[in-house]
């Protein structure tokens, strides 16, 4: 199988459960509790539903000295704004705000939903980021500064999808064999919580890869849950540059999932 940037693979019955775009910001300071109720009316006609929810830590990718990513904490004497959430009607959309953080993510919540393509999610992300940029010049808040971009694909596998037992992981992840020898002490892995990390092309950023097992809240199905999570911002720091930036983060994850999982699977389970 080849793929090229203009024709990824495509799976007519992908694992994909949630996927999450945004910006991690040079902080608002200007921007208070009651300046967050005025933006949810510009959202509130699609996100009629409102959550608050603990902040996101900032994780910054470097190169100079660390070779993994490192969580940047400030210290400031004012208090910490909580993490918005303005949830759609259908519950599938999710805009996230904090003081350093926009984001949208669209997320799975019945069997029927489909997965929308790429294109559909940035192209939501988009609109609902120049809604905020237009309310932060309206209020004076000041700009949309990036600093770090990040995209990501959450997968659910559940047991029959490919694997019984985690003595089948190789089945879906043929990079984690695990050995089944008769003679071996340890017997059957009880769970798997495997990570790795990979540097994007021109130090774009990373491209960070795990595997859990996970029980669905939903229906208590034991399943894999297979994350791929592109972090960075390239060279290009324009805006022009950010969509650029985000068409190379799903490169990379589309070409990781293939990379990463069993060919068999691809075929049998997702409808390659």
């Amino acid at each position: 199988m080849t793929q090229t940037s203009e024709n990824l693979l495509k799976y007519k019955n992908p694992p994909v459960i949630e996927v999450v775009c945004g910006i991690l910001l040079k902080p608002i300071e200007r921007m208070l509790a009651p300046h967050l109720g005025l933006l949810w009316e510009k959202y509130k006609p699609e996100h009629p539903s409102c959550q608050e929810v603990p902040p996101l830590a900032p994780v910054i990718e470097r190169f100079e000295e660390t070779p993994v990513p490192t969580v940047e904490i400030e210290l400031s004497n004012r208090p910490l704004l909580p993490r918005i959430w303005f949830v759609s009607s259908n519950d599938n959309g999710i805009i996230q705000i904090q003081t350093d953080r926009f984001l949208y993510n669209w997320r799975k919540v019945r069997p029927e939903d489909e997965s929308p393509h790429y294109h559909q999610v940035i192209e939501m992300f988009r609109d609902h980021l120049t809604k905020f940029e237009l309310f932060l010049g309206e209020a004076k808040l000041g700009t949309v500064e990036p600093l770090q971009y990040e995209l990501t694909y959450v997968n659910h596998i559940p047991r029959g999808n490919g694997w019984t037992t985690l003595n089948d992981i190789d089945k879906v992840f043929p990079d984690l064999a695990w050995r089944g020898d008769k003679q071996r002490f340890l017997p059957a892995p009880e769970g798997i919580n495997w990570r790795t990390a990979f540097v994007l092309a021109n130090r774009a950023g990373r491209l960070h890869a795990s595997v859990r097992h996970v029980v669905r809240p939903q229906d208590r199905q034991p399943s894999l849950q297979f994350e791929l999570t592109a972090r960075g911002i390239g060279d290009n720091q324009l805006r022009e540059g950010m969509w650029t930036w985000f068409d190379l983060a799903h490169e990379w994850i589309v070409r990781g999932f293939a990379d990463l999982t069993g060919e068999e699977v691809q075929r049998n389970i997702w409808g390659l």
